[in-house]
């Protein structure tokens, strides 16, 4: 695989109905060839993502955590081993084509960005990034170096999102000025996805012999290590991940998203009855409700994401008694859908009757389909065939700076007026910082490209 770092970066593209980027004699690979894949983060989410790519070369795998990588490194005993990927970079560059990244939130970006200033595609697990500057240095950077990007939102790839953006651009809906979203219960058990520490501050607990503690913070401020954090239950903090809203808008929200083209909100407002006191860990329960503009020939929309049990309340035109756990409603002036947490399965809120007479004369499918929750193949694809995949950062890095706006109004539980062409929050400026994080001594990426 040539490397491109250094390859000029197409200025005109063209959409293709799927909303992939055409990139035209940009890259040079047969199809036919294997990729040399890198894989940072091996358990977990990784094992997920490297194990959907059967066909190409595993060549190296870094992960900080030995016993969580074990099965991996088992697996792929000639892949090369590492803890820290910029070791792994500086021995290994000219071996890898591309770098598949599942770590938790707070190191994508590092591992991200140095792997495209070495002209590597870069998969990255969703939600795309911690903060909304580097969202927006990422899409710079895909640009400035001429990679193929995907972020790791399966719902992106299904038959289900396709049906949902062409039923509201054949006008099956009507006019939507309401979105609907949410998700379930929050159960914080030990060792669960998400657990809550005895304190705030969380104690000090003794790091494991098999965990890298100083790798795995990366760019985080320094603190101790406490079981809360990893393995798994880092999502609930804030300096880690983003809480129940980041981790899945990028699943429940991708379909309005796309289908209505929402952009950035102009306001977002947080309610959220029981917030930790220091901000620092999400809160069990919150509604937080986005405002958008109009769009074009689209009308203005709110969109409302209830989380930690609430849910919308049911309108009698729905005929349906209850909702399920987690999901979506886009409420249109015709009809209204619903979707599961994930776009898969959407279905027009009508009868049986006029449902059944609805899929025989369903509007033409006029996007291109790709493998069902298959990620990883349409971006090892989009590498071989010259082109870019649906979930590209581009794309992935409005819907993911979208759903970071409101986890910011659930964190502090207040009413923010965003700003996105100055990528400011006009109202609270003490937010500045953490619209760009502070980061560690040595793990400072993307600055050249502002």
């Amino acid at each position: 695989m040539k490397n491109v770092s250094r390859r000029t970066f197409l200025k005109s593209t063209s959409t293709v109905a799927a909303g992939t980027l055409i990139l035209p004699n940009l890259l040079s690979f047969s199809p036919n060839n294997k990729l040399n894949i890198a894989v940072i983060g091996v358990g977990g989410r990784g094992r997920a993502n490297w194990s959907r790519v059967p066909e190409e070369n595993i060549v190296a795998m870094c992960d900080v955590d030995d016993k969580r990588a074990a099965d991996g490194y088992n697996q792929y005993p000639k892949a090369k081993k590492y803890k820290d990927f910029r070791k792994m970079f500086d021995e290994m560059a000219n071996q890898i084509d591309a770098v598949i990244i599942s770590t938790p939130d707070h190191t994508h970006f590092a591992a991200t960005m140095a792997a495209m200033q070495l002209g590597k595609h870069v998969y990255v697990e969703k939600p795309l990034a911690h903060n909304i500057w580097q969202l927006r240095t990422l899409k710079k950077a895909a640009k400035h170096y001429g990679i193929v990007s995907q972020m790791g939102n399966q719902g992106h790839t299904t038959n289900g999102i396709r049906l949902i953006k062409e039923w509201y651009d054949a006008g099956v809906l009507g006019q939507v000025k309401e979105v609907h979203a949410w998700g379930g219960k929050i159960n914080f058990k030990p060792g669960g996805y998400f657990t809550k520490p005895n304190s705030f501050p969380p104690e000090a607990h003794k790091v494991p012999e098999h965990l890298d503690w100083d790798l795995w913070l990366g760019s985080a401020t320094n603190r101790p290590f406490n079981t809360a954090y990893a393995p798994k239950s880092w999502r609930g903090f804030y300096d880690f991940g983003n809480g129940m809203l980041g981790d899945w808008a990028c699943h429940t929200l991708d379909g309005p998203f796309w289908a209505l083209d929402l952009g950035m909100p102009h306001t977002v407002e947080g309610i959220v009855p029981n917030p930790v006191s220091d901000h620092s860990f999400m809160s069990a329960e919150s509604v937080i409700t986005y405002k958008f503009g109009k769009r074009g020939t689209k009308s203005s929309v709110k969109l409302v994401w209830h989380e930690g049990g609430s849910k919308p309340k049911i309108r009698p035109e729905w005929g349906i008694k209850e909702l399920p756990n987690s999901g979506m409603v886009m409420v249109g002036k015709k009809k209204t859908l619903i979707t599961g947490g994930r776009p898969n399965n959407p279905k027009l809120m009508v009868s049986d009757e006029e449902w059944q007479e609805f899929l025989k004369n369903a509007p033409e499918k006029t996007i291109k389909r790709v493998g069902e929750e298959q990620p990883q193949q349409e971006w090892i694809q989009a590498i071989k065939n010259n082109t870019l995949p649906g979930s590209n950062f581009d794309y992935a890095a409005d819907l993911t700076e979208m759903a970071l706006i409101g986890v910011m109004a659930q964190r502090f539980g207040a009413k923010l007026k965003y700003n996105a062409k100055k990528m400011k929050v006009t109202n609270r400026p003490d937010l500045d910082a953490y619209i760009k994080e502070p980061v560690r001594e040595g793990w400072s990426y993307g600055e050249e490209l502002w």
